[in-house]
């Protein structure tokens, strides 16, 4: 398969796509724009969570919501090699990107991994920020076949 091609335009704006977490103004507008454009719409995020927008010269391009890890996860808790009791005492070290949401209208190629790739570099220090921990793991769940996963390996 051959690599996406970037037109000189947008090889600039993925140089100027900015991450940051949403201000308490914004969360019903977040809110909203998920319910609207998600195809699972929004309710709500678990426990403790961050919303995050990225925005290319200031113009939301798409959002993010993190939330407290599930409870149990017998794939991620084998893989860590988790017992029990590890899982009940390091659980709150892993953070789930619950939602990820490219904006209609704003996708070009590599946009998604890059977000996410912006995104990841601050979670950890911005979960520490607001609730006393650092994140040291971070879990999706990508919904097959309907999404491959791509932007997730790419952003790591």
């Amino acid at each position: 398969m051959d690599a996406p091609t970037h037109s000189p335009n947008q090889q600039t704006s993925l140089h100027r796509v900015q991450v940051r977490p949403i201000l308490p103004t914004e969360r019903e507008r977040w809110n909203t724009l998920m319910q609207t454009h998600h195809y699972r719409g929004f309710r709500t995020l678990a426990g403790r969570n961050l919303r995050y927008v990225a925005t290319l010269d200031d113009r939301w391009i798409a959002l993010l919501g993190w939330q407290a890890s599930a409870f149990q996860c017998q794939a991620r808790d084998r893989w860590i090699g988790w017992s029990w009791i590890l899982r009940r005492q390091r659980l709150h070290l892993i953070a789930n990107n619950a939602r990820f949401l490219i904006l209609p209208g704003e996708s070009f190629p590599n946009l998604a991994s890059r977000i996410l790739a912006l995104n990841l570099r601050r979670l950890s220090a911005d979960w520490q920020s607001v609730y006393g921990h650092p994140i040291v793991l971070a879990e999706t769940f990508v919904e097959s076949p309907r999404f491959t996963g791509a932007c997730y390996r790419a952003a790591n």
